[in-house]
């Protein structure tokens, strides 16, 4: 186990210049800072260039206030960079909130519970009492905030104060069936990653996995997305599908995608807590 405050993660995002890569490498090492590992993409379709370094503090070298100060003076207004420097041992507090589909949660809390995932979770939030057995074998709060359209905004309100008094760092919907007001996805801008499924055709409505295997769709799949205002329109961090065919059932459909929006959403909250996605307009930077 590293010592707290012993290793970071440095994310950057700027327009593409020469002598990025060479400016970053140079300020860790003459600081004595020894670098594990590094990704980097220019796109040129936006002129943005992206960079994920992952290192550690030598002796003697400055604490992260300092290093943070000296940064952002020496290299990142210069090259007008949006970054920051994240502690790399520092477990993310994440909320997770359900509905009535528990199969996302149940494999979140497992992952966890094994330490796939480095993160804690403080509370988990339903809008139905089914899971609360659940929460409670893994020893984690469970706060029921039925919605109607009557107690939405309120109930809204009680999840905010849960978010702030818990210090939560992601809030992940794993099947949770009720749509966020706009407010409240602007103040989780970023920190909030939502699963569902997606087809090609696309099936709304009830009974989507039916829907497909009604019109014969032969690829099935999962997305997870951060929270916007738009409805399952925000930029994508993770993506999956599975082959099916004619002789599976709808029921065969259903468990397949459970499997998928299983790991998909897994493999998204890891990127994000290991600091590996990047925003880039309405898409994502995803250093794998």
């Amino acid at each position: 186990m590293s010592e707290s405050g012993s290793e970071f993660i440095l994310t950057i995002s700027c327009p593409d210049t020469v002598g990025i890569v060479f400016a970053v490498s140079g300020f860790l090492a003459e600081r004595n800072c020894n670098i594990f590992d590094s990704a980097q993409f220019g796109d040129r379709s936006s002129g943005l260039f992206f960079l994920r370094v992952h290192f550690a503090r030598g002796e003697g070298a400055p604490d992260q206030v300092a290093l943070e100060a000296a940064f952002a003076e020496t290299v990142g207004r210069p090259f007008r960079m949006t970054w920051k420097l994240h502690d790399a041992t520092r477990r993310q507090r994440v909320l997770i909130m359900v509905s009535k589909f528990g199969h996302c949660l149940n494999d979140l809390l497992y992952r966890y519970r094994i330490g796939y995932l480095p993160i804690e979770i403080p509370a988990i939030v339903s809008n139905h009492r089914d899971f609360y057995q659940l929460a409670a074998w893994h020893n984690v709060p469970f706060h029921y905030l039925p919605v109607t359209p009557d107690t939405k905004a309120q109930q809204e309100e009680r999840l905010w104060e849960i978010v702030e008094q818990e210090k939560i760092d992601l809030v992940v919907l794993a099947r949770y069936m009720q749509v966020l007001s706009p407010g409240l996805c602007d103040k989780l801008a970023g920190r909030a990653i939502n699963i569902h499924h997606s087809f090609l055709p696309s099936f709304r409505g009830a009974k989507p996995y039916q829907q497909a295997h009604d019109r014969g769709v032969k690829l099935i799949g999962a997305t997870a997305h951060y929270v916007t205002a738009g409805l399952d329109e925000g930029p994508i961090i993770e993506q999956e599908v599975e082959r099916v065919d004619h002789s599976m059932t709808g029921e065969d459909f259903v468990a397949i995608g459970r499997d998928i929006e299983n790991v998909v959403l897994a493999r998204a909250v890891k990127y994000h807590v290991e600091h590996r996605v990047l925003l880039n307009g309405n898409k994502t930077v995803v250093f794998r």
